[in-house]
């Protein structure tokens, strides 16, 4: 393989590693909001209303 190539590769592998440590640094550093997840079974939709 040619410097070239080598260069090439090295800035795509490091440009895709530090894209997804980016994100999994972002993923994980937020603290979860226990009431974000939570749905009533008494929730209705507007499609549900009668008439």
């Amino acid at each position: 393989m040619t410097v070239g190539g080598w260069i090439v590769m090295t800035l795509s592998v490091g440009f895709v590693t530090a894209l997804f440590g980016t994100t999994l640094f972002m993923i994980l550093r937020k603290k979860p909001d226990p009431t974000e997840h939570m749905h009533s079974t008494m929730e209705e939709t507007p499609d549900m209303e009668e008439p």
